[in-house]
């Protein structure tokens, strides 16, 4: 039984790591402890399959601030965009304005130095990311 003068302990909060890219190659992403997928939503403490019907995401005009709003949701403060292996999947300008409301580091690069940048940012950042395989 606690007194009424007693301080209750403080819940620490335990900071999720983001899980690391383990490979990318044309069509296929692997997620160290998680598996592979086409195309990846990453984000601190997990990851899942980026469908882009659930939000309408096209290479034109591209990434949606749905897409990125779940990342958000997840407790990132660094964001990796991956344009695809071309470079050919766009950003909507309404996700990039959305970031910036939000005060996000944001990185926007062609799929594979998307993953370098991400997993060096991993180490230190609460990063996330969506990774697009083709195009």
């Amino acid at each position: 039984m606690r007194n009424s003068g007693d301080v209750a302990p403080r819940a620490t909060e335990q900071r999720k790591l983001s899980p690391r890219i383990a490979s990318v190659v044309w069509g296929r992403i692997d997620v160290e402890g998680i598996g592979k997928f086409r195309d990846v939503k990453v984000f601190p403490g997990g990851a899942r399959e980026w469908n882009w019907n659930e939000t309408g995401t096209a290479h034109e005009p591209g990434i949606q601030p749905a897409d990125v709003a779940e990342l958000l949701d997840h407790g990132a403060t660094t964001i990796v965009l991956s344009k695809g292996m071309f470079n050919r999947l766009g950003i909507c300008p309404q996700t990039l304005q959305l970031l910036e409301e939000h005060r996000i580091q944001t990185h926007a690069l062609p799929t594979e130095q998307a993953v370098e940048m991400y997993n060096r940012l991993c180490e230190s950042d609460q990063v996330a990311g969506l990774f697009h395989t083709t195009c």
